[in-house]
């Protein structure tokens, strides 16, 4: 069994940072590729970014990509979201993931491709 925990998550204003952290169990985290998700008020969960098994690949959403950077340290069981220029609309639970095995690079934004999730953490950005 996988367990998934983030943190990081709270209360910034508009324009602010933050650097969201996962931490995975287990011995075979860096033979995985790793996503967050997030899942505003009222709306379903959609994808933010993934990144391969060794961090040498990132994948990202177009709403996001050019606040948002993805990363890993597989020493620590660890991956990471660090969110610059946070806005209102990046209200919402941000989750991490773990990608099943052997799924294609075209299959990283989907939520079937992952098979453990996180309790999710919550960032709440302020106007």
């Amino acid at each position: 069994q996988v367990q998934l925990e983030e943190s990081g998550g709270g209360l910034v204003q508009a324009g602010g940072s933050l650097r969201l952290s996962c931490v995975a169990s287990g011995r075979t985290f860096s033979t995985y590729e790793m996503g967050w998700f997030r899942q505003a008020p009222g709306k379903e969960r959609q994808f933010v970014a993934a990144v391969s098994s060794s961090g040498d690949s990132t994948l990202y959403a177009d709403a996001v990509k050019d606040r948002f950077t993805i990363s890993r340290d597989n020493a620590k069981n660890t991956i990471y979201l660090q969110i610059s220029s946070l806005k209102v609309e990046d209200t919402a639970v941000y989750y991490c993931a773990r990608m099943v095995r052997y799924v294609g690079r075209h299959s990283w934004s989907s939520q079937g491709a992952y098979d453990y999730w996180g309790p999710g953490t919550q960032v709440t950005v302020s106007s």
